[in-house]
This record gives structure tokens, sequence and C-alpha cells, in this order.
């Protein structure tokens, strides 16, 4: 513990600055965010319809309240271990970008040639989307990032994998993620199509913590595969500002851990 430790205070502690400098407090959705149809009960991040009533808003939410792997954990209960690589396979493709009520997702185009994709323990698992939440939702000894962005993916079987990455505040705008941030004003029932640099939108090192969990907004569905990226991605204050804008506060609570096994992987030379 004491060398994940080490190694996550030096890459985590200039969040708790970040933080402080846009105004996120240490206070309180996940894949695969589609817009709600007709017939599904709406839930929101406050008041009568948040976090808090998922589980009692309809029947397929009940898992919500009732799993025992929910997401999003604090991660900074990780254990240090050797993991089977993560390989990743993104191009750059185009997109459509939606605002769906509780985030902006940017949808992948479903042409095979062009589609992005992971291996990970010898499964393949396809890049469907991606989409954001600020602040963070998972954490790391309570500090949460000022925002978190997730890349959801599917196999062939239907199980998802979703790789999270961190945003923190550098001191230029970041030339892979402006394609995406200028889409975020896109009112609702609109649609923007634009191309993302998907390898460019990765921080360098592809060191992962790994966990068992669930998607992080109703139905709050278990058996996800997640894989949050253990370095940051710096981009502007401008960037980050446009994320808070669209949808701030858009973030589950962290959940109770109940003895789930959490790896972060360690270099290799």
């Amino acid at each position: 513990m004491a060398l994940f430790s080490h190694r996550r205070l030096m890459i985590w502690a200039p969040l708790v600055l970040a933080a402080a400098l846009i105004g996120v407090s240490c206070g309180d959705d996940g894949p695969p965010h589609a817009s709600e149809s007709k017939d599904s009960a709406h839930w929101s991040y406050e008041g009568a319809e948040g976090p808090a009533a998922w589980g009692e808003l309809a029947a397929e939410y009940a898992t919500c309240s009732t799993g025992s792997a929910q997401s999003p954990i604090d991660l900074g209960v990780a254990e240090i271990t050797v993991l089977p690589d993560l390989l990743i396979n993104y191009r750059s493709g185009e997109v459509s970008v939606t605002d769906n009520g509780h985030t902006v997702q940017a949808t992948a185009a479903s042409s095979s040639a062009d589609s992005s994709s992971i291996s990970l323990d010898g499964t393949e698992f396809t890049l469907l989307q991606m989409h954001f939440h600020a602040p963070s939702e998972h954490t790391i000894n309570g500090v949460f990032a000022p925002a978190e962005v997730h890349f959801v993916h599917r196999s062939e079987t239907g199980e998802l994998a979703v790789i999270g990455v961190m945003l923190t505040e550098g001191t230029t705008d970041h030339a892979a993620w402006s394609a995406y941030t200028e889409t975020l004003s896109v009112g609702e029932e609109q649609t923007i199509t634009t191309t993302l640099e998907w390898p460019a939108m990765l921080p360098g090192d592809a060191l992962t913590i790994r966990y068992a969990g669930s998607l992080t907004t109703p139905p709050c569905t278990e058996g996800v595969r997640w894989l949050v990226m253990d370095t940051p991605v710096e981009v502007s204050a401008a960037q980050l500002a446009a994320f808070v804008e669209a949808h701030e506060g858009n973030h589950r609570p962290v959940q109770e851990l109940n003895d789930r096994e959490v790896l972060a992987d360690t270099s290799r030379g």
C-alpha cells in the first residue's frame, strides 16, 4: 500500500488545487447513457428524483439501491499488482454529439472499418460512445477531479467495459479535446457531427485501476468492467469551464465497496 499511496499522491495531488480553483467540492452516470425513452422513469442528480431515490423510481431501477457492486467508488483502496496489458486500438472517427439532458454524449459512427476498440484479457470491446461528469464520479482518498470522461465499450456478447479518464487544469487548450469541448453547448434534441482524434484524447500512460462495478446512472446494471486511467489529461481552464457550464454536478455519489477487489497496475520495465 505504501507504493500505491506514494505513486498516486504524485499524480493526484494537483487535483486538490484544481478542484478548489473551479469551485468543486467533495460531495456526491455511466454507460451507455442513452436518452430516456417516453416509457422510462425520469431521474435527476438532485431533489426528489436524485441518486438517493433512483432505486425507488421504477422497478427496472431497483439495482440502484439493492446492488452490491455499484459504481463509482473511491479508488484509494487499490492494491498495486501486475495486470495483463490493456490493448487500445483507437482510430480517429466521426461522431454524433447530443445533449441527452444528463451529459453531452459523443456516439461513434457504426462503420466497422473505422471502429475503435480495446482488448482486455483476450476479449475485444468496440468503442460505442463517450460522455462526461463534472466533477468526477470516482475519487482517490476522497479527492475529486474537475471532470471525468467515460469511454464506453461493448463486446460481442454484450459485456461492457468503461475507460475512465480524469481531466485536470493545464496551461493551454488540449488540441485533441477541442473538437469535443466546442460541441458542449449543443442544445437538447439537437445533434452535431464532428470528428474526434480518439487516440490523442487518452493519456500517454495506459496504466489503469480496475474493478468490477456498474452503470453509474439508472438502471445501475452491474457486471461493468471499469478501467480508470492512472494518469489524468490536462486541458485548459476554458475547456474545463465548458464542461461545468454544460452540466455541473452531474455525478453520482461514491458507493460502498462491499469487499470488492480494486487493483492498480504497476509500471513494467
